[in-house]
């Protein structure tokens, strides 16, 4: 719960840039599927990249209004035993706020830890279920970008969050489990 509040502050302390957004949304019914622009996968890579690239710099991210996310445990570097991590999540709830998915603006910004501190590695792009329902339809397909589906994760998940669609896209940072898959074994947390 305390994750939702801080979700929730988050979504109201920052706006929404949309100058260049791309939109990516996959739904059914009288919506277009724009997730596959010209060129495929590896155009929209390098689009995502080009939008990032300057997420490099953590504080670039926090002055853009990305915020540490941290479980319902407080534990922000997020890893599962014997799949892998992710790392360290920083979130614009604005984003996570906003039903549409836009492929050169991520909700979140995935970070590994290193000896050197937080390196960017991973893109998450998140839309809240009931969100995405009301905005297109209650049996609209969840979204899809780069041509891959968004997961669902249940409610009464470790943020205490409502259900939610995800998709990570490790385009800074080799997965060897694939682009898209959520764990990445060569991402530990300490």
């Amino acid at each position: 719960m305390r994750s939702a509040r801080m979700l929730a502050a988050a979504v109201c302390s920052v706006g929404v840039l949309a100058a260049s957004q791309v939109p990516g949304v996959a739904v059914a019914g009288s919506h277009a599927d724009t997730t596959r622009a010209p060129g495929g996968v590896q155009q929209q890579v390098k689009a995502a990249r080009a939008a990032t690239d300057k997420y490099h710099q953590l504080t670039v991210a926090k002055q853009a209004g990305y915020t540490k996310l941290v479980d319902t445990n407080g534990i922000a570097c997020i890893a599962m035993p014997g799949m892998g991590g992710m790392g360290v999540h920083y979130v614009k709830g604005s984003l996570v706020g906003d039903p549409a998915i836009h492929l050169r603006q991520p909700e979140a910004l995935v970070y590994r830890p290193t000896a050197m501190g937080l390196r960017l590695v991973a893109l998450e792009y998140v839309v809240l279920r009931k969100d995405w329902r009301a905005a297109h339809g209650a049996m609209a397909p969840r979204p899809i970008l780069y041509g891959h589906r968004f997961n669902l994760t249940p409610a009464g998940n470790r943020f205490g969050l409502p259900a939610f669609y995800s998709l990570h896209a490790w385009i800074w940072f080799n997965n060897p489990s694939g682009m898209f898959t959520p764990w990445n074994p060569r991402v530990h947390c300490p």
